[in-house]
């Protein structure tokens, strides 16, 4: 664990890996994603406030989407909260593209098959660019890309909130994610957290005007605040 393992691959990037497993994770991701990513904590703190504010509709691109539901979780907070946020997810992979796209439809949510970059090109505008476990998957520069694409982007915050590398995170996940049987979420969580940065690590990576906040024993967040 001293150093990242950025040679591993997980088994769910392979494009013939076992469908049924996908569909499983995909469906799992949702309750993995809620108990222990902290995005309940990062969409009070950081994005109710702003979304309260605003006068016009809020909107949200979320670079990676994988099976939605990360999005779907923040349109749901949103609306609960009396709130209007139009949220687009994107995903390179179509397989997660699909998936996300066969969720029963939610107004103001949006998923494609995309590239951060595709949307620069097209002159995309977000008030507030995320991701959840997508820094860890990328070379140094595709690093450097995604958060000059995010930068571009985004017009009041963006959020990448990834796994963070120790001794604990891997004993924790090795043992919290026994009961998500017959999925890649296992296998492929304990692959994540070796393949991930330490706090100083991704520091160190950090663009100016950028900053690591270590948010718990398994996540952190690189941010970028505009006001």
């Amino acid at each position: 664990m001293r150093q990242r393992a950025v040679d591993a691959v997980e088994l769910m990037e392979a494009p013939d890996c076992d469908a049924r497993r996908l569909q499983n994770t995909y469906r799992q991701f949702a309750v993995v994603n809620r108990a222990l990513a902290g995005w309940r904590r990062h969409y009070v703190r950081e994005l109710r406030p702003t979304l309260a504010a605003k006068r016009t509709p809020a909107t949200l691109l979320d670079i990676g989407s994988g099976g939605g539901d990360l999005v779907c979780l923040l349109a749901g907070w949103a609306r609960h909260d009396g709130l209007t946020l139009r949220i687009t997810g994107i995903d390179p992979d179509a397989r997660a593209t699909a998936y996300a796209r066969g969720r029963p439809p939610l107004p103001g949510v949006e998923f494609r098959q995309a590239h951060s970059a595709d949307l620069v090109r097209e002159g995309g505008r977000f008030d507030f660019v995320i991701s959840n476990h997508v820094l860890h998957h990328l070379s140094a520069d595709e690093l450097q890309q995604l958060l000059a694409d995010s930068a571009a982007l985004s017009t009041q915050k963006a959020l990448h909130n990834d796994l963070r590398r120790s001794p604990a995170a891997y004993a924790l996940f090795s043992a919290a994610a026994l009961p998500f049987p017959h999925s890649f979420i296992r296998a492929d969580g304990l692959t994540s957290i070796r393949r991930s940065y330490t706090p100083s690590e991704l520091a160190a990576l950090a663009p100016p005007g950028w900053h690591v906040e270590a948010t718990t024993t398994f996540h952190q967040v690189l941010a970028l605040h505009r006001n």
